[in-house]
């Protein structure tokens, strides 16, 4: 919902813009006669054609009706007034308790002319409304900060018929009524409905000896939401095995699903790993949400320079790349951005992956199968009598696999895969140690991307600060430069008063140029080829997490907690 404005007061909110210098004489006159075309309300026509942003029409219209207009990401809002209005109801007329006193609550509104609202929650809150003017946007991103659903999910659960230690172990006695009671129900849906506003990668579900502990991974780090009694453990799991298609009579064996969550402005993939331990099954969900699977290049982190070698690699017609690092440290998200900038039209573009997380128009995914027998290995060679000109691999695990991708980047096709090693050297000798000959690699191999992910310091609370000893001087040890105050984040509603908010990568690339093909012929040792690349402009990722640092994108704590191997 837009803020209504009387058709009287477009023109003087146009005049005001014109002399502000916000748009000119001309956009003034374009915009009115788009409005008359479109039948559009004036502020509607401005957004459509990108002439304002939201928040200057916002600040503008609050200069036109007398009302202060409020940055609520720069402000904030007090939890006491956030306690006086229930969630439905801000989210009924899009506004946001901001600040309160003894006979007065501050409420952040898209439209504050909307008397309705002002009148019911001047009864509901029993104190007097002073309207603030805010954005749409901004006011949906703080009720989905503030408004956690926690209580509600405990407040369901607790519908549940309760039942001792031991009979709740007994979860073949749990009835298909009781699975598909409400309650469990809409205690799945709003933890799933928590976790994505949270931004959480995967959710936990972990029976303890007296409590069930849920816990949300949040920008790599596992954060527990809450503990709940045992009595729901059982029900809990069996909802979540019906709906990603496991049997839920079978408890002893670890079992993989899927199932997709509809959030109702989009749907979210989420997979689903169950296993027993010694206090009863826990489940893991990874979110798999298609708004991070489709980021540009630049977008994930590859500072310039790197960006430019990468690229360059990118653009070669055959051979392979291959990138590197732990679990979790961002090679499948690396490598749906390469793909994605490649020309899908021209070219067949497939990819072998165990599982598909996400689906991409133009390109041919295959899903690995071990129980038919479709493994890396035979979907490659099935790949192979496709007639594909790149061949994305989601990893090399075993020597078959090495072998056959390395055969296929000398036969014309350009290879992309991951593979574990530390480093960008380390990726050389890994692959040696699974089968294939290092004139073969040499021979292959256009570059090697090492990475890892590192949590973004908050925007919104980020402040110089002093930082320890130890981090100062590893700073300065490496940048050969003394700084006293880094940019660290303080701790916001934003960011759940970590400090972070969201995550970066931090890479190490590498050339495989003619040189380096000669050392890797002859088996040179790791520090000789490093020594090298490092001559021929590759930087080591401990260095590339520094510049980060010295960016204020990130603190020497997350790089040196990432790159731990590297030192």
């Amino acid at each position: 919902m837009s803020i209504q404005l009387f058709s009287e007061k477009s023109t003087s909110l146009g005049q005001m813009l014109v002399e502000a210098d916000v748009i000119t004489p001309e956009q003034l006159a374009q915009v009115i006669e788009a409005q008359q075309t479109r039948g559009e309300r004036f502020e509607q026509v401005l957004i459509a054609l990108r002439m304002v942003t939201p928040q200057q029409l916002a600040f503008f219209i609050g200069l036109q009706l007398g009302i202060p207009f409020i940055n609520l990401k720069k402000e904030g809002v007090k939890p006491e007034a956030i306690k006086l209005v229930p969630e439905p109801i801000t989210r009924k007329y899009c506004i946001i308790p901001v600040d309160m006193n003894e006979d007065t609550v501050v409420i952040a509104m898209e439209d504050p002319r909307d008397l309705q609202a002002i009148e019911d929650i001047s009864v509901l809150t029993k104190r007097k409304v002073q309207p603030v003017l805010s954005t749409a946007q901004d006011i949906q991103e703080m009720i989905d900060l503030n408004y956690r659903i926690g209580g509600e999910i405990e407040e369901q659960l607790n519908q549940i018929p309760n039942r001792s230690r031991k009979e709740g172990t007994r979860e073949a006695r749990i009835s298909a009524e009781t699975i598909a009671q409400a309650p469990v129900v809409r205690a799945i849906d709003l933890l799933i409905k928590q976790a994505v506003r949270d931004r959480a990668s995967d959710i936990h579900i972990e029976p303890q000896e007296d409590k069930l502990r849920i816990r949300y991974r949040i920008d790599g780090i596992l954060t527990e939401v809450m503990q709940l009694p045992l009595n729901v453990h059982p029900p809990l799991i069996s909802r979540i095995k019906i709906m990603s298609g496991l049997n839920i009579a079978e408890r002893r064996r670890p079992q993989d699903g899927q199932l997709t969550f509809d959030m109702g402005e989009r749907e979210v993939d989420i997979r689903v790993a169950t296993s027993n331990t010694v206090y009863g099954e826990m489940a893991v969900l990874r979110i798999l949400d298609k708004t991070f699977a489709f980021l540009p290049l630049p977008d994930i982190g590859f500072l310039p320079d790197l960006l430019t070698r990468y690229l360059r690699m990118v653009r070669t017609p055959f051979g392979m790349i291959l990138i590197s690092g732990p679990t979790g440290s961002g090679k499948t998200t690396t490598q749906y951005a390469t793909v994605n900038q490649l020309d899908a039209i021209g070219r067949n573009i497939m990819t072998i992956e165990d599982p598909v997380e996400y689906r991409f128009a133009n390109i041919n995914q295959m899903q690995v199968n071990h129980a038919a027998g479709v493994g890396f290995a035979t979907g490659l060679r099935a790949c192979m009598r496709l007639d594909p000109n790149v061949i994305l691999v989601g990893e090399i695990r075993d020597a078959e696999t090495a072998q056959i991708g390395t055969q296929a980047s000398l036969t014309g096709h350009l290879v992309l895969s991951s593979v574990h090693a530390n480093d960008t050297v380390g990726t050389i000798f890994r692959m040696v140690d699974l089968g294939v000959e290092p004139f073969l690699i040499a021979s292959a191999l256009i570059g090697i991307v090492a990475q890892r992910m590192v949590r973004r310091v908050c925007p919104y609370c980020s402040r110089p600060s002093e930082v320890t000893p130890e981090q100062r001087a590893a700073y300065e040890d490496e940048m050969k430069e003394v700084r006293t105050e880094f940019r660290v984040g303080a701790g916001c509603s934003f960011c759940a008063n970590t400090g972070y908010l969201g995550r970066t990568g931090i890479f190490e690339v590498m050339v495989v140029t003619e040189s380096i093909r000669r050392m890797i012929v002859r088996s040179a040792g790791s520090d000789e080829i490093r020594a090298q690349a490092y001559k021929e402009g590759m930087f080591s990722l401990w260095h590339d997490g520094m510049l980060k640092v010295k960016g204020g994108i990130t603190t020497p704590q997350e790089v040196m907690r990432n790159v731990f191997s590297i030192l």
